[in-house]
């Protein structure tokens, strides 16, 4: 529990109304209740305020001026709310003072090489030389492999599974599911069919990542598969073999990125995105939902492909027209040989 006065000291900020207001979590403004805090960071839901029964908002000084009640005066409402959602959540898990526990049915091959204060639960397998830093903490049925190299406390969670050698920075999560390390997709063809080739790179994450459900990372097929720090993947994410992501760059679910493509600082991919192989994006590159990326982008700024949502009769005669583009441009092209002549 914290009080609004309590609140913004922490977050260096103002607030108006009563200080002494208890608050106990965060909520939407449309259900929040008299000790939860919520936001305004989209005048879409500026409908709400008048009526939230929430004990305070964070809202910007413009919006403060039409709001009576208790508020939390931010110039970013949606960021300071980050902020306060992550310190009740830190206050849902009391630190454990003795010394962190590792369940009896873990078994560990080396348990000399992980800090003593590290936490692993039920089930989980720590291959030999594996590495595991101070404050970390594994949770059930996670696979860890041999050679592994974990940082300081960094979540892993249930189901995960890390293969051989790589390398995760500090504080780094990964939610149940996720796969770092897994073989690249590398093959040759020969005359009786494919040919693999092995895959003997391995995987490095940075500092402050977030790996999503069910998202994998590929190993590189000679060199590594590289993530910066502060890179954010959601779920169900396929990165493929050799690809660079750059510092602070976040992808969205269900974008699938080829082998070796780089990827630069600061880019945010939509859902579904798809980008080729043996490509560049520079940084500040904002990639739309669905686009499909097949050539290299040297300039920042937002690109999309893809139709939107139409009706579907609208779209079955738009899908006729495309077909005939080709002919209709060899045609213009004519028409405008004749009007030269």
């Amino acid at each position: 529990m914290k009080t609004l006065a309590e609140l913004a000291a922490l977050q260096q900020l103002t607030y108006q109304g009563s200080g002494d207001v208890e608050i106990h979590s965060v909520g939407t403004l449309e259900h929040a209740s008299k000790d939860q805090i919520s936001f305004l960071a989209n005048s879409s839901y500026t409908k709400y305020l008048k009526n939230t029964q929430a004990g305070a908002v964070i809202i910007s000084q413009e919006v403060a001026g039409q709001y009576s009640g208790n508020a939390l005066i931010a110039e970013d409402p949606y960021l300071t709310f980050a902020y306060v959602a992550q310190l009740f959540e830190s206050l849902k898990q009391k630190p454990n003072q003795e010394k962190a526990k590792i369940h009896s049915s873990a078994v560990i091959e080396m348990p000399e090489t992980l800090d003593e204060s590290v936490a692993i639960g039920p089930l989980s397998f720590i291959a030999s030389e594996v590495k595991i830093g101070a404050g970390t903490v594994i949770q059930s049925h996670v696979s860890i492999g041999p050679g592994v190299n974990i940082g300081e406390n960094c979540l892993i969670k249930s189901g995960a599974k890390i293969e051989a050698g790589c390398h995760l920075g500090h504080r780094v999560i990964v939610h149940p599911g996720a796969i770092i390390g897994a073989d690249g997709f590398g093959l040759a063809r020969g005359s009786d069919g494919w040919v693999k080739i092995p895959q003997t790179g391995v995987v490095r994450v940075g500092d402050d990542c977030e790996i999503g459900a069910n998202t994998t990372i590929d190993r590189g097929a000679i060199e590594d598969t590289i993530l910066g720090n502060d890179v954010r993947l959601d779920n169900q994410i396929q990165i493929g073999h050799n690809v660079i992501i750059g510092d602070h760059t976040v992808i969205a679910g269900c974008t699938a990125i080829a082998g070796s493509a780089v990827i630069g600082k600061n880019c945010l991919i939509g859902g579904g995105a798809g980008i080729v192989g043996h490509i560049e994006i520079c940084d500040g590159v904002v990639i739309q939902a669905m686009a499909l990326v097949t050539h290299s982008i040297k300039k920042p700024g937002s690109y999309s492909s893809v139709s939107p949502l139409q009706p579907t009769k609208q779209w079955q005669k738009n899908a006729v027209r495309t077909k005939q583009l080709d002919k209709m441009a060899r045609k213009v092209n004519q028409l405008e040989r004749k009007l030269n002549d």
